[in-house]
C-alpha cells in the first residue's frame, strides 16, 4: 500500500483534519458475527484499516452482535482469524455491540423522556401499512401519542420480559411524513427471547443496528464511518440518533463507498449460508466460495486479496468487477514466486523402447526459468513415463505438433522421442504410447540445435507419486447475477461443473515428498496448492492463461 495513496474519502478526512476538527483519525470494521466474510467484507476492511494505517490512527473490529438469533462464536472465531490472515490488524482493539447494551438502553430511555421515542404495539405488517411508500407519506400510528411515563412503564416491561415476541416496538418518533423511509418512525428496539451468546439471558429487548451502530462508533471514539452504499439513506437517522442522544463532539461522521460486486459469484451472506446449509457446497471454505477463508484454501494469498481490492478501486458508484482481475492478480503473484513442478492430470503411459529398460537417470530442471536465484532440481528418468493424454492423437488435427504416430517431441528438459506406435485396451482406448529417444539430445547435450516445435512435461512412472486434483471453474454460470429475471433464482444459475476431480493424477518425486503449503505451478497445467482438509488432493488455484490482462492491453 502506498503511503500516498488517496481516494474521495481520504479527500473529506484532509478536509476534516484541516478544519482542526477531528485531531487523529479511528475508523473500524462492523460485521455482523452470522456467516463468514466473503471478498466485499475485504474491501470494507482493507478501506478502513488501509486509512487509519495512512493517517497514523487506530482502526477497531467490531462485532456487531445485536441479533443472537443467527450469531455466534464459529463467526466471531472466523473473522478474527481471517483478518488476521489478511495482515490487517485492529490496532485499536476488538469490540463487541452487545458491551454496549446497557448504554444503549440508557439513551433510548433519555430519547423516550426527550419526547422522541414511543412504544408501538403495531405488528410487522400493521408498521408497513402505516410507513407509506415512495410516492405517499405514512400515517401516525394510533400509539404515537403515549404519554413519557406509560412508554417509559412499557418499555421497562418490555425489558422485564412481561411481551411475547413482535407485540411492542420501541420506535423514534421522528417524521412520518419524510421522503427518506428511513425516517418515518423507525424501530429501534424489538422482542427477540432468545439468549444471547455473549450476554446469556441478561436481556430480551435487543437495539437495531440503525441505533446501535452510532452509539457504538461515538462510545469507541471513531470518527468516520465508513460503509457501503446502501447505507447512504441511512446516515440521516444516523446522524439524528447522534445528535438526540447527546453524543459529544467531536461527533464519528458516516460516509459511503460503493460495495464490490464481482461476476459469476455472489456476495449475498444469507444465500452463502443457504448454499453452505443446503449441501451444494461442502462449506464455507470450499474453495468456490467467495469467502476469505474459500479463497485461502483455494491457494490465494492476502497480498492478491488486497491488491485485487485497491486495483477494483474505491468510488461511489456501483460497478461490477471482472472476476479475471482477482485471478490476474493471484496468478501474477504466483508466476513470479510460485516454484515450476511437473504433475500428469489426466496420465497415460509413454514407454521409450530403446531405453535401458533397468535403467534411471537424473536431469538438473530450473525451480524457475525467469530465476535462477531459486535454483534447480533433480528429476528422475527412466524409460518408463507418464504424459498427459491431451499430448497424444491418433489423427492429428492441424497444428497438432505433440506426439503422434511419427511426429517428434522435446520431453522438457530431457530427451527428444518420436512416436513409433501406441497400445489400446478392448474398449478402443489408448493405454500406452511407444517411442523411441534420441539419445543424442537432451539434458546430456542441451545444445544439441534441433529444433522441435512440440515441448510436453512427463514424470517418471518408477517413482512419481500418485494423488488427485481438483479443478474449479465459476460457481454461477451467468455473469451479473444481480441482473437475473425476477422469475429466477439463484440456484438456476448454479454452475454444475463448477468442480472437476481428477482422480489419478502423477506429481513427479519432488512434490509428493511435501507435506507443507506451498504453491506450485505444474507447468502447462497451472497453479495449485495441497488442500488443507486432505492432504492427497491438490486444489487449482488458477490457470495459466490471463484473459483479464490480455483485454487491458
Amino acid at each position: 500500500m502506498e503511503e500516498n495513496y488517496t481516494n474521495f474519502l481520504h479527500e473529506i478526512i484532509d478536509e476534516d483534519l484541516e478544519s482542526g476538527y477531528y485531531k487523529e483519525i479511528h475508523t473500524r470494521f462492523p460485521p455482523e458475527p452470522n456467516g463468514y466474510i466473503h471478498i466485499g467484507s475485504a474491501k470494507a476492511i482493507w478501506i478502513n484499516w488501509m486509512t487509519a494505517h495512512k493517517y497514523g490512527g487506530l482502526f477497531n473490529l467490531r462485532f456487531d452482535d445485536t441479533n443472537p438469533v443467527r450469531e455466534g462464536d464459529e463467526f466471531v472465531n472466523s473473522i478474527i482469524e481471517d483478518m488476521e490472515w489478511l495482515g490487517c490488524d485492529p490496532n485499536g482493539g476488538i469490540f463487541y455491540g452487545s458491551d454496549y447494551f446497557d448504554k444503549c438502553y440508557e439513551l433510548a430511555e433519555k430519547l423516550i423522556v426527550d419526547g422522541k421515542a414511543y412504544v408501538d404495539d403495531l405488528s410487522a405488517d400493521e408498521m408497513r401499512e402505516y410507513r407509506g411508500n415512495l410516492t405517499e407519506p405514512g400515517k401516525d400510528s394510533p400509539y404515537r401519542n403515549r404519554s413519557v411515563e406509560e412508554n417509559l412503564d412499557l418499555f421497562r416491561r418490555m425489558r422485564a420480559g412481561e411481551f411475547p415476541n413482535g407485540s411492542k416496538t420501541l420506535r423514534a418518533k421522528i417524521d412520518m411524513s419524510s421522503p427518506n423511509m428511513n425516517m418515518r418512525d423507525p424501530a429501534i428496539y424489538r422482542i427477540i427471547h432468545v439468549p444471547h451468546q455473549r450476554q446469556g439471558d441478561k436481556w430480551c429487548i435487543y437495539p437495531l443496528y440503525d441505533f446501535a451502530h452510532p452509539i457504538q462508533d461515538a462510545m469507541e471514539g471513531i470518527t468516520h464511518s465508513m460503509c457501503s452504499i446502501e447505507f447512504e439513506n441511512h446516515r440521516p437517522l444516523y446522524e439524528w440518533v447522534i445528535d438526540n442522544t447527546g453524543v459529544p463532539d467531536p461527533k464519528p461522521k458516516q460516509r459511503e463507498f460503493a460495495r464490490l460486486n464481482v461476476t459469476y459469484t455472489v456476495m449475498s451472506k444469507r444465500y452463502l449460508r443457504e448454499l453452505v446449509e443446503t449441501g451444494v457446497v461442502d462449506g464455507w471454505d470450499d474453495p468456490r466460495m467467495p469467502t476469505i477463508c474459500g479463497l485461502r484454501r483455494r491457494g490465494y494469498t492476502p497480498s492478491s486479496i488486497l491488491t485485487f481490492v485497491e486495483t477494483a478501486g474505491v468510488a461511489k458508484t456501483d460497478s461490477l468487477v471482472d472476476i479475471g482481475l482477482l485471478e490476474h492478480c493471484i496468478r501474477d503473484e504466483l508466476n513470479n514466486d510460485a516454484l515450476r513442478r511437473m504433475a500428469v492430470l489426466d496420465p497415460v503411459k509413454l514407454t521409450i523402447t530403446n531405453y535401458p529398460e533397468d535403467s534411471t537417470e537424473y536431469f538438473e530442471i530450473a525451480n524457475h526459468p525467469a530465476r535462477p536465484e531459486l535454483g534447480t532440481r533433480k528429476v528422475s528418468f527412466s524409460g518408463s513415463l507418464y504424459v498427459e493424454r491431451a499430448d497424444f492423437m491418433e489423427e492429428p488435427v492441424p497444428k497438432y505438433h505433440r506426439l503422434y504416430p511419427g511426429n517428434e517431441v522435446r520431453l522438457m528438459g530431457a530427451y527428444i522421442v518420436k512416436c513409433t506406435g501406441f497400445v489400446k485396451d478392448e474398449d478402443g482406448k489408448v493405454t500406452e504410447i511407444l517411442c523411441t529417444a534420441d539419445l543424442e539430445t537432451g539434458g546430456k547435450n542441451p545444445a544439441d540445435g534441433r529444433k522441435i516445435k512440440g515441448t510436453i512435461h512427463w514424470v517418471n512412472a518408477k517413482d512419481c507419486v500418485s494423488s488427485r486434483a481438483r479443478l474449479y471453474d465459476r460457481l454461477f454460470t451467468i455473469e451479473n447475477l444481480n441482473s437475473m429475471p425476477e422469475d429466477k433464482s439463484y440456484g438456476d444459475f448454479l454452475n454444475p461443473d463448477s468442480v472437476r476431480e481428477m482422480p489419478d493424477v502423477k506429481l513427479e518425486a519432488a512434490i509428493g515428498s511435501d507435506t507443507g503449503v506451498e504453491r506450485y505451478q505444474f507447468v502447462r497445467n497451472g497453479y495449485f496448492i495441497r488442500d488443507c482438509h486432505d492432504s492427497s488432493v491438490f486444489n487449482n488455484i488458477v490457470n495459466l492463461k490471463d484473459s483479464w490482462a490480455k483485454e487491458k492491453k
